[in-house]
């Protein structure tokens, strides 16, 4: 197994590797990484989040779907992160420059499962592993806990494009050269 490096990254240290911002800017935090492999990130929920204020009121709930964009944008946190700190390994038979200036888009999610709903004041952690790396898409093992219960998880796809298209939805300058869209 590759070295696991504990690492901090933090709400503005991502910024520069994910095009969303607030409110579909779903990571505050990034604990662990073991690049091209593996990696451990969280979102403090608080009340003022705006899906909050409609889902449901009197009973506020993070709606599944975004418990799974959350775990998709820690997937390309994975893959931006360890492009930028190890291009040199790169998963066998793919080369670094084959996901420059791409952008992942979702494209599959199986096996789902909520198991536990997540409210205001919860801090959603998600562990995420590679189970499939390719050039035109990645699989992942995503798998997000509430002080370490269970609240969801699933495999997600996703592939990745370039060209005319990529450039339209960039939002920020690729300062790495890379801009993600998970």
């Amino acid at each position: 197994m590759a070295e696991t490096r504990n690492v901090l990254y933090t709400t503005t240290d991502l910024l520069t590797y994910l095009p969303h911002r607030y409110p579909f800017f779903l990571v505050d935090g990034v604990t662990e990484l073991d690049p091209w492999q593996s990696i451990v990130s969280y979102k403090n929920l608080t009340f003022n989040e705006l899906f909050f204020q409609g889902h449901f009121p009197g009973h506020p709930v993070m709606p599944g779907v975004l418990i799974l964009e959350a775990m998709a944008q820690t997937a390309s946190l994975l893959v931006s992160i360890s492009l930028k700190i190890h291009p040199e390994k790169c998963p066998a038979g793919i080369e670094a420059d084959s996901y420059q200036d791409a952008l992942a888009f979702l494209a599959s999610c199986d096996r789902v499962k909520f198991r536990k709903q997540v409210a205001p004041g919860d801090r959603l952690d998600m562990n995420v592993r590679a189970l499939h790396q390719g050039v035109r898409a990645w699989k992942v093992l995503g798998r997000a806990t509430v002080n370490g219960e269970r609240a969801a998880e699933a495999e997600i796809t996703a592939t990745f494009a370039k060209g005319e298209r990529v450039a339209e939805l960039k939002v920020t300058p690729a300062r790495d050269k890379v801009a993600r869209l998970f």
